[in-house]
């Protein structure tokens, strides 16, 4: 993260109304085919000159920087120079050397990297993500006043594509990994009340299920929030920032916000919602078009028993347990008759509203919202106002890819955040 463009006094006594972070997946050249034969990887000459662009851009933002790297050499002019410029940069491959992964650059004139952690998914996909704790180190008259906690939490990853239906599972479960991870380092630090950035390449758009779990968790996506865009926005679904392999355009770069004093769903519930949303999202274009639930579960004619249900999460890997799967089962069986019958599923969804454990609405508002609790202490800290977000090339703003933008086959997100002093409550 960064200050905008202006004059540099020195760091003590520097004055600052924002931050800005950045995330861009620049293709690694070992996946940006030149023509049907050949990889840029091959051609040094062309994926040298393409990041040298890239670096001038990214340089040129002068942001915290997220972003998708590719080999040893390429991640050492990265280093070289982002390190001359002032950023401390940290790397991280991907598992079972996949020959790429990620890179997170911090301007350390502003930033303080308190701590910093790697997260291993150890999964098919050999996805990672870099989990940093830091401290804003720039001044600000209305940030002076008694002690100000001035830390957040930023994350950058890279989820797996969504080859087929069955990845859906799979890509919650990594987002599901992340906040745990982001949970336990809160619970180990005590660090109850900071906010929370999320980077990265989220290969999926607003309408999927990850998109929802997020928001479940508190968090809002900064670049809608800016334009003001909302799910019944026809606007808000013209944006993209990706054209993949197959030729196709959608919005999948997100910088996501969590501010303190958001009370989310708790963790486990949102997950088995989302869970539960994507198999109904699933059994609905089976019952529809009458397929077979690809990679999921085996049917006995066009009905699925507790037993291939049961069996094929198991598989997944979801990391719920034999009770969770139970639950998810009887919201899918009300009559208990021990099948799921595809033709009639619509009927079966459209009466099936009620929420997974409902009984635990209440549980993470808590002490804070309950009037017999004494709140015996404030602490102020800071939360951070969306000020604007662009994406880079501005074309893809209105939905349009185009054809001469050549730096990556991912458009560059950068969101500008401005610090506010808040006081929350304390139960210490």
């Amino acid at each position: 993260m960064h200050a905008p463009n202006q004059e540099q006094p020195s760091p003590s006594l520097n004055c600052f109304d924002s931050i800005t972070s950045t995330t861009f997946n620049i293709l690694a050249p070992i996946y940006k085919r030149l023509n049907s034969e050949s990889l840029e990887s091959e051609h040094r000459e062309c994926w040298l000159g393409r990041n040298k662009r890239i670096l001038d851009q990214l340089l040129h933002l002068e942001s915290s920087i997220e972003f998708w790297v590719g080999n040893e050499e390429l991640v050492n002019m990265y280093e070289k120079r982002l390190g001359d410029a002032g950023y401390a940069t940290y790397k991280l491959a991907r598992t079972n050397n996949r020959g790429d992964g990620l890179l997170t650059a911090v301007y350390q004139q502003h930033l303080h990297v308190l701590d910093y952690r790697q997260l291993l998914f150890n999964d098919f996909g050999d996805r990672v993500a870099q989990l940093l704790h830091v401290k804003l180190l720039v001044h600000h008259p209305e940030h002076e006043t008694a002690k100000i906690q001035k830390e957040a939490l930023v994350v950058n990853t890279h989820l797996m594509f969504p080859h087929d239906s069955s990845y859906s599972f799979h890509r919650l479960k990594q987002v599901y990994k992340i906040l745990q991870n982001i949970e336990s380092y809160i619970d180990e630090c005590r660090l109850l009340h900071v906010p929370i950035i999320l980077c990265g390449d989220w290969n999926g758009s607003r309408k999927g299920h990850v998109y929802k779990f997020l928001q479940s968790q508190g968090f809002i996506s900064s670049y809608d929030v800016a334009h003001r865009y909302n799910n019944s926005d026809e606007n808000s679904n013209k944006w993209i920032s990706h054209r993949n392999h197959r030729g196709n355009v959608c919005g999948v770069d997100f910088v996501w916000l969590r501010n303190p004093r958001l009370w989310p769903t708790p963790l486990k519930k949102g997950y088995m919602e989302a869970i539960f949303g994507n198999l109904v999202q699933i059994l609905l274009k089976v019952s529809k078009e009458g397929s077979d639930p690809p990679n999921l579960f085996e049917c006995d004619g066009g009905n699925i028993t507790y037993s291939q249900f049961s069996e094929g999460l198991t598989k997944l890997g979801l990391c719920v347990s034999d009770m969770e799967i139970k639950q998810l089962w009887e919201k899918l069986d009300p009559d208990r008759d021990g099948l799921v019958e595809l033709s009639g599923f619509d009927e079966l969804t459209q009466r099936q509203q009620t929420p997974l454990h409902q009984e635990d609405e209440n549980e993470q508002i808590g002490a804070a919202m309950n009037p017999t609790v004494k709140v015996p202490s404030v602490k102020s800290t800071i939360s951070f106002n969306i000020e604007r977000a662009m994406l880079y090339p501005p074309e893809v703003e209105k939905g349009i890819w185009p054809e001469g933008y050549s730096l990556s086959d991912h458009a560059l997100l950068s969101v500008e955040f401005r610090p506010v002093n808040i006081n929350v409550p304390t139960y210490d």
